[in-house]
This record gives C-alpha cells, structure tokens and sequence, in this order.
C-alpha cells in the first residue's frame, strides 16, 4: 500500500477488463480479472496471490456526474477529487464495500459492490483532475486463490433502484425475518431520561405510550448496575440495578400486560472499568477509551465471543424480553488490520448469537442495530435498522432513514430517537415526526409532561401512520437524488401514495387518477404544496391541520401543470376521486 499513498500513483495502468462502461484494474502483482462464469454480464472475479494486499480500481469517465453515494457517505455526497478523500476501512460491523455515481437526473454513472463482506476491505473514491474519470480503489487482503467478486451494475437506473439491486445481490437470501412487532411505532427511554430511568416512570410512560398509538418500548442505557453519570463504567455485568428496577421480570410483565413488546439495550463489547466482570476479561480489552471509562472487548478471542453471548440470551431469557437494542459493534473495528480479521471474528460472534437468541425467543426474536453497522451482511443478525443519532436534527433523521430504506430491503428501517421542545408550537414538534413518516417513528419525549395539542399532535399522525404503514413501509420509495438531501419523498403502491414535502417550494409530480388515495403532508412552515399535476381530475379534498382537526373539504377540478394546494403547516391533504 506504501507505493500508493500518494494520489498519482492510483491511475497507473496494470491488467484491465471492461464492463458496462466501466474499467476494473489490478493495480497490484497477480492474476488478471475475469468475467465471472456464472455471470459474466455484470460480475468480475479477482484472485489472491503472494504478493500480498490486492489492489483494485474501478474508474468510469466524469460524464454528467454530480454526486457519488455510499452507506457511510453521511452529509459528504458531494462530487470529491481523488486527493480530498483518504482510505476508509469498511466491513461487517462498518459500512460495506457498495456506491453509486450518479448524475444530474439521479441516475447511476457507475453502482459497484463487492461480495466481501465480512473481511475488511480499505476503500477511497474521486475524481482524477488529470484523467477526468472517477475512481473506486479497493485494497483487499485475499488469501493466493481466494475469489473476491465485484458486481458493476448497469449505469442508467435511478440511485435507489442501483442501490438495492447491489444490496440484494450482496445478502441474497439471509435476512432476520421482521414480526410485525417490528414494524408499529415506538418509544424510547434514551432521550426522554437517558440513564435517570425507573420502574414506576418507565411503566407511567409505557401506558400513555401505549395510548398514543405505539405497540414496542426500547429500555435503553440506564437500567443495567453501575449506570449513572453518563459513562459506561458499570458495562459488562448486565445485571439491572436494584434501586431502579427492584423486579425487573415483574416489570417487563407489565409493560408487556400494557400490548407492548419490550427491548432492552446492551453494549455487549464495551467493558466497564468498575464491572465485576473486568478482572476476568481485562487480557481480552486491551484498547482503552478513557472518556467513557470503560475497555473494549476483543471479539477474536472465543472467549470473548462465548462471553457476549453467553451475557445476551441470559438476559432475554430470564427477563422475558422480546428482544434487544445492540449497540456499539462498530467499536470491534479497532481491532481491524492487527492480525486475525475482526470482520470474521464478528460474523462468528453474530451468528451464535442470532442462533441463541432465536433458540429462546423464536421467530418473534426482534434485534436493532444502529448505523454504521447495518450493511448488507448485518441483515441475518438484526431487523430493526435504525438511524444513527441526530437529536432533534429532522433534516439528519430524514436522510439517515432514506439511506437505510433505499437499501433496507425486507428489514423495518427505524427513526433516531424523536425529542423536540415541548414549549414550542405543535407544527414545529411535529416536523419531527414527519420527517421520518416513510420510516418507523421512535418517540422519546416525556409524554406525561407533553401540552395536550402536542399530545394530540403525536395521537392523530402515529395513528395516520399506522393507518398508511403498508403503503410506507412496502410501497416503491422516490426520494430525488442524494445530494439534494430528500427535500420531497413519495411512497407508493398499487392504490395509495404518500408526499411528504419537506422543504418549500419544490413540486412533486403527480397522476391524480392514478390512486384511489393520495396524502398530502406538509413538512414545511408555508401554508400550501406545490403539485406539478400529468393529468386532469375532479377530486374531494379533505384538509385537516396538525392535530387532525378538519380544516375544510371540498370537490374540485385539478387541471395537469404545476398547481399550489393550500395545506396547512404541518398538516395533512387528502385526495380521493370525487
């Protein structure tokens, strides 16, 4: 790898094969790349040799491009030169080896994914000033004969249906089944109390949950012995705190007596510097993060894996829970490149604990985990993907989701957490709300505390959600292009479609005939949506405002071109055919 930190010495020319317009280029001594007998229209293999890591690249011309998008891309989807960007390890606990390169109509350039999907793979993208060609780099350390296969895809299909067609190809068939309990509207604990939680508040808020349209209560950080003061000291012995939760069994029962299933969460990796279980595992933690006060746990060591496991279904079993929020896997990649592939060592890990788990709770078994570990392999280990923390960001929580559900597959793509100011206007709170209608909300306010127009807020659009979740969970997924961070999504299907405007201005195209039910909602503070109409229709419109109360309805005639439909703000539009 030394010859090539410097960017110029990533567009040499060594052994090329051309696929889809695309060039794939050992950059490294070894065997040339082939079209994959199986299926040679899209997939190239590559080999191992002795002469150690792999290099790879996989360069199309600039054409129209304007955007490259990746799992981990974040808010950087911008169009980089190849000098601006540095290596990034990815891996089973971290992103995975998958882009898109698209253009200025949101369609792919170049899609690529590899099947290494475990294994750690370096990985750097940009545009060459010199060549005017954008460039994958893959650094791979296979074995003399190992097979790594790259699917390129052909350019010309929209980012979302790029993306999930790799995806697919990526997990195939290995996916965690989804109970439907994974797919209701949820509350959490995290920023509501973070880690002041208790029996008696938690069950309080479980029943006004419950009564607000929620099926599924998260316990997250807070309920385990030694937490308190912000730190993860008391990891590791997982054992509830006596002074919060003096039955903890009794308690689940009664939130469970309530119609909610129950997770609790669990940082199985991290190692608390005041944990019981320290003096026998400290051998197996040596990376160390003082600001949390806790060591990290080597997932290399069997015992280390036995370990994790063995504390999971523990948990579960005696407690009576419906399943758990894993969190912090991804800090297993501090191991990465010290000998012994941490990607492997978690693939072991994951898989005897999916077996246990689902060995106590069966098929009802529900798993969530967090971004950066939710790419295409981590599919058979959780089915609850969440977004990653963006705390009260509606703009970050939206793009967050829409990068899980583009990829999402059969998997239910979950909301962060959703806090607002209770002392703000109900239209403000709810855009909170809105911004992840195309996802499962996860509610995280102290609802007791909450004013009634925002407790009725969350009441009138959980209960619109559940009404329309086949539509927004399963219907076909239209979110624009990348870096225009989403500011209008459609979901559809055969009969109904959902439009949610997020920023003002923008118009979304619509066949008013072409549904027995479109949703209008108004993401936005203007008093009205624009509707860019392909044919003509005499519709009903219902109007309601952001607590469901009716604003008006009325038959009308839409005529095709662009159209504004008052809507208030935050509020909800329905058209049916009159």
């Amino acid at each position: 790898m030394a010859d090539f930190a410097d960017p110029r010495r990533l567009w040499t020319d060594g052994s090329a094969l051309h696929l889809h317009g695309a060039a794939i280029t050992r950059l490294t001594p070894g065997p040339v790349p082939t079209a994959s007998a199986v299926d040679p229209e899209g997939v190239v293999e590559i080999a191992g040799s002795e002469f150690g890591t792999t290099l790879l690249r996989v360069d199309v011309a600039l054409g129209d491009a304007v955007g490259f998008w990746h799992p981990g891309a974040g808010w950087d989807r911008h169009l980089a030169a190849d000098w601006m960007t540095g290596w990034r390890t990815v891996g089973l606990v971290d992103s995975a080896p998958l882009g898109c390169l698209y253009d200025g109509s949101g369609r792919s350039l170049l899609g690529f994914a590899t099947d290494r999907l475990a294994p750690s793979t370096r990985v750097r993208f940009g545009l060459g000033e010199r060549t005017g060609r954008f460039g994958v780099w893959l650094a791979m350390d296979l074995r003399p004969g190992e097979i790594c296969r790259v699917r390129v895809a052909a350019p010309g299909t929209e980012v979302a249906e790029t993306v999930r067609s790799l995806t697919r190809w990526q997990s195939g068939a290995a996916t965690l089944p989804v109970p439907d309990a994974g797919r209701v509207p949820a509350y959490s604990t995290w920023y509501a109390y973070h880690q002041e939680v208790g029996a008696t508040a938690i069950e309080a808020e479980a029943k006004l949950a419950a009564e607000a349209g929620c099926g599924l209560l998260i316990l997250d950080d807070g309920w385990q012995r030694g937490a308190h003061g912000g730190g993860y000291a008391g990891c590791g012995d997982w054992e509830p705190d006596p002074e919060k939760f003096p039955d903890f069994g009794a308690h689940v029962a009664t939130v469970r007596g309530l119609g909610l299933t129950y997770l609790a969460w669990i940082a199985p990796l991290l190692l608390g510097d005041d944990s019981a279980a320290r003096d026998g595992l400290a051998a197996f933690a040596p990376h160390v993060k003082p600001n949390w006060r806790c060591h990290v746990l080597d997932p290399r060591h069997e015992g280390v894996r036995r370990f994790v496991v063995d504390s999971c279904v523990r948990l579960v079993d005696r407690y009576g829970l419906d399943g758990l929020k894993i969190d912090f896997l991804d800090a297993a990649m501090v191991y990465a490149g010290e000998g012994g592939d941490v990607g492997e060592a978690m693939r072991a890990l994951l898989v005897d604990l999916r077996d246990g788990l689902r060995s106590v709770r069966g098929t009802d078994l529900l798993i969530e985990l967090r971004q950066p570990y939710t790419g295409a392999a981590m599919r058979e280990f959780g089915n609850l993907l969440r977004a990653g923390d963006c705390p009260a960001d509606a703009v970050g929580n939206r793009v967050r989701t829409v990068d899980l559900a583009v990829a999402g597959l059969e998997s239910a793509v979950h909301s962060d957490m959703l806090m607002w100011d209770p002392k703000a206007p109900p239209q403000a709170a709810a855009r909170q709300l809105l911004s992840v209608l195309h996802a499962v909300p996860q509610i995280s306010v102290r609802l007791a505390e909450l004013p009634a127009d925002h407790r009725a807020m969350t009441a009138f659009w959980l209960a619109f959600w559940r009404e329309h979740r086949d539509v927004l969970m399963h219907g076909a997924l239209d979110a624009g292009r990348p870096d225009e961070l989403h500011p209008v999504v459609i979901v559809s299907d055969a009969s109904r479609a959902v439009l949610i405007f997020h920023a003002q201005r923008h118009a979304a195209s619509l066949d008013p005939t072409g549904f027995a039910e479109v949703a209008l909602v108004n993401n936005t503070d203007a008093e009205r949506v624009l509707l860019d109409l392909t044919r003509p229709a005499v519709v009903r419109l219902d109007v309601s405002d952001v607590c469901g109360t009716p604003v008006r309805s009325e038959t009308t005639r839409l005529e095709p071109g662009p159209q504004w439909l008052a809507v208030p703000p935050s509020g909800l539009c329905l058209i049916r055919p009159a």
